[in-house]
């Protein structure tokens, strides 16, 4: 999964990026999307590792993406932002930062600190991309269809299904709202909509307020954060033996850039299977809903081809009866076949046919 940071400039976006994937933003760079891979944390895989103490250990990831704040107040950020606009689209779900914290030393975005203004400008922008998106196709499609074509039928169909995403996109709602429908989805997926993909909204606080965060809930976002990107950084910064010591004096029961990665896995679809053994423990990523026979082709294609049955134990259950052997006696491993639905945590032993 590929997760897209934006936000407007002075936003602290990129501080939050280097804080959740260890990669330094040079300030001076040319503004381009940078990319990092970072991953997902996991305390049911450090508990398996210790268990079975494998040569290798392998976490879940997700691609982020650090876009460039453009202003929206000229022509030339506006400009800007349509440059970056595919590095966008590319993304399965976007977290939105936005800056709710004094600072004389950076200058606020308009002159002003407004945490839901900053949100609605963003997402107005979202909006647009999408509804002029959306209108180009639409004036095409009506221009085609006054003539007689092989693809006639199926461009009629596409611009019923475009003139409801316009009028959607004209009352200010979102696309996800409107292809609910498998089918219609698959028919516009090249357009990968902006207000179609999941969103996160990231509400980054100043320092002294890290450890008295309020709730904090905007339209449209499926989840929402409060951090403080400089604390996270500085958290990201120190030796791991150190970072609990460093929390706790702040105030603080966790990493919020740790809980963040993992709200965007949520926020995906994603779940997690496990398999363990001494020469690795491995945590694997598949959409949520998916069957025995889809995860063991995640691991290969020829475990899906001469799929037998799945071993399956729930994670809780394993550490519950101490260990396999223990599982084993206590009736909680299970025996599943091709259709059943994959768990989140479900620890698997694939047996298939070479």
């Amino acid at each position: 999964m590929k997760a897209a940071i934006v936000g407007l400039p002075q936003s602290g976006k990129s501080t939050l990026f280097s804080a959740i994937t260890g990669v330094a933003v040079d300030p001076y760079a040319a503004p381009e999307a940078r990319q990092a891979v970072v991953r997902v944390p996991d305390s049911r895989l450090d508990h398996l590792a210790k268990m079975y103490r494998p040569k290798k250990v392998t976490e879940a990831t997700i691609d982020f993406v650090d876009v460039p704040g453009c202003s929206l107040d000229d022509a030339k950020g506006q400009s800007e932002w349509r440059r970056l606009l595919p590095a966008v689209r590319l993304a399965d779900l976007l977290v939105v930062v936005v800056r709710d914290f004094e600072n004389a030393g950076v200058p606020a975005y308009r002159d002003r600190v407004d945490a839901d203004a900053d949100f609605a400008a963003v997402w107005e922008e979202a909006l647009f991309a999408d509804l002029e998106t959306v209108t180009t196709r639409v004036e095409r499609l009506e221009a085609a269809l006054k003539k007689p074509t092989k693809t006639h039928e199926a461009e009629k169909h596409e611009l019923a299904l475009l003139s409801r995403c316009r009028a959607a996109l004209e009352a200010d709602t979102p696309l996800s709202t409107v292809l609910t429908h498998e089918e219609d989805r698959r028919r516009l997926s090249s357009f990968s909509f902006l207000t179609q993909k999941p969103l996160i909204g990231v509400r980054n606080v100043c320092d002294d307020s890290v450890a008295e965060l309020t709730e904090w809930s905007v339209p449209h976002a499926v989840e929402t954060s409060s951090l403080g990107a400089q604390i996270e950084a500085e958290i990201a910064a120190l030796d791991p033996s150190d970072r609990a010591a460093f929390m706790a004096d702040l105030g603080l029961k966790g990493s919020a850039g740790e809980q963040l990665i993992q709200a965007c896995y949520r926020a995906g679809g994603l779940i997690s299977f496990l398999t363990v053994g001494p020469d690795e423990c491995r945590a694997w990523t598949i959409p949520k809903g998916s069957t025995a026979v889809e995860a063991a082709g995640k691991i290969h294609t020829d475990f899906a081809r001469g799929f037998i049955r799945a071993e399956t134990v729930a994670y809780d259950d394993l550490v519950a009866e101490t260990d396999m052997k223990g599982a084993k006696a206590a009736g909680k491993v299970r025996k599943e076949g091709k259709t059943y639905v994959v768990q989140d945590g479900d620890i698997m032993n694939i047996l298939a046919n070479p």
